[in-house]
């Protein structure tokens, strides 16, 4: 990621943004695609499992994983507001020790994450310019199971897309939205050995579903098991 939009993330999803966030997943639980992506994980079974949860915002799926019975995980955001909002969440509810906080892109701490059982990406390829090396880092740390949220492929959202890039170039703010096609993304991640279980839409986003065709193999080369 460019660090025009590292600083563009940081912007639009300030402290402020963190706060309003936390407050609606306290009164309403997990929006509706992250609803349908967590009982797809729980489906698979999470109990014992580890986790890793890439731009994850004010931490729901966390949470919901933790509450489900997952051992630990790692949290890795560009946004320090949201990493404040994860710990300060995951304080109250008594497991802040069992889980790491890294700020930045994955990218580029991506040395120091080792694989887990459990990869999600909720809304987070759509902030992210170059889904290839987004997608590697992430699907390759992926034990058992990888989860996606993106935005659907439909004319409108291209429209929506555009739209939005471009009130951003008008108010002069780094932060863009992106598109990437879901049959690129099922082509590298199968690279990884993750074969598709689930592909949902709704209206304006797709929820997919990975899992590891061998699950007893060893992470791919150059990704520590931990």
């Amino acid at each position: 990621m460019s660090c025009t939009q590292c600083r563009g993330i940081v912007q639009e999803f300030n402290s402020s943004v963190a706060r309003r966030e936390l407050r609606r997943y306290r009164r309403r639980g997990p929006r509706g695609t992250t609803r349908t992506l967590l009982d797809l994980l729980r489906g698979e079974g999470v109990r014992g499992r580890t986790f890793l949860d890439v731009g994850g915002g004010v931490g729901v799926i966390q949470h919901e994983l933790m509450a489900s019975g997952a051992s630990s995980g790692v949290d890795v955001d560009a946004s320090p507001a949201y990493l404040a909002a994860c710990r300060d969440e995951a304080a109250k509810r008594g497991y802040v020790q069992r889980i790491r906080y890294l700020q930045g892109d994955l990218i580029d701490v991506a040395s120091s994450v080792d694989a887990a059982d459990i990869v999600t990406l909720d809304r987070v390829l759509c902030c992210y310019p170059d889904m290839p090396t987004l997608v590697d880092a992430s699907a390759s740390r992926a034990r058992r199971i990888y989860g996606l949220v993106i935005p659907r492929e439909s004319r409108f959202m291209r429209f929506a897309v555009r739209a939005v890039n471009l009130i951003q170039t008008l108010r002069r703010r780094p932060f863009r939205l992106f598109l990437h096609a879901s049959t690129d993304i099922d082509a590298r991640v199968a690279a990884y050995g993750l074969d598709k279980r689930y592909h949902g839409q709704t209206i304006f986003w797709q929820v997919l579903l990975y899992t590891r065709r061998d699950p007893d193999r060893a992470a791919p080369p150059g990704v520590s098991t931990g």
